[in-house]
């Protein structure tokens, strides 16, 4: 189980961010600045294994919400720099919650349960189908309406299981 934290704000900056491995990896990683409303700035390592929800191209002004591991370590600086574990375009047509969801399909925070119709796919990170049960993993949940209880009830557009 993982605890996942969040950030979200405007895209301001995206470099190559260089390991310094005699060149092998040049151009794999970037860092992406991201500010928020409030003018607070995080710079997340984005790798090759960084799950772009989607699989969209994330460019200067998107706004956009990181999610990272909050248990792993930290270097002090900043602004804060954390490895970012899954990235989300933001859009108006769709929510996305990336979270530990128990054998009840709630959320860690108990503020989404999810109902998964027959319809709704279930994938790997890898595009391809999950054919276990969802339940107890980590979660990329991708949803549209939910209800006014408490958990929120939805039945997701999607799911994508990080094993």
């Amino acid at each position: 189980m993982t605890n996942f934290m969040s950030f979200q704000g405007t895209v301001t900056m995206i470099n190559d961010l260089y390991t310094g491995q005699n060149g092998m990896n040049e151009g794999c990683s970037k860092l992406i600045s991201v500010e928020n409303s409030s003018g607070a700035i995080v710079n997340f390592v984005v790798t090759p294994t960084t799950y772009f929800v989607d699989h969209v191209m994330v460019t200067i002004g998107d706004w956009v919400t990181g999610y990272y591991n909050g248990d792993a370590p930290a270097i002090l600086i900043y602004p804060p720099q954390y490895n970012a574990l899954v990235m989300v375009k933001n859009s108006p047509k769709q929510n996305v919650k990336v979270d530990y969801f128990n054998s009840q399909l709630i959320s860690s925070d108990g503020q989404l349960q999810l109902n998964i119709s027959p319809y709704t796919p279930l994938l790997l990170t890898n595009g391809q189908l999950f054919t276990g049960n969802p339940g107890n993993r980590d979660l990329i949940v991708v949803y549209g309406p939910t209800t006014k209880s408490i958990p929120a009830q939805t039945t997701p557009y999607q799911i994508i299981v990080l094993c």
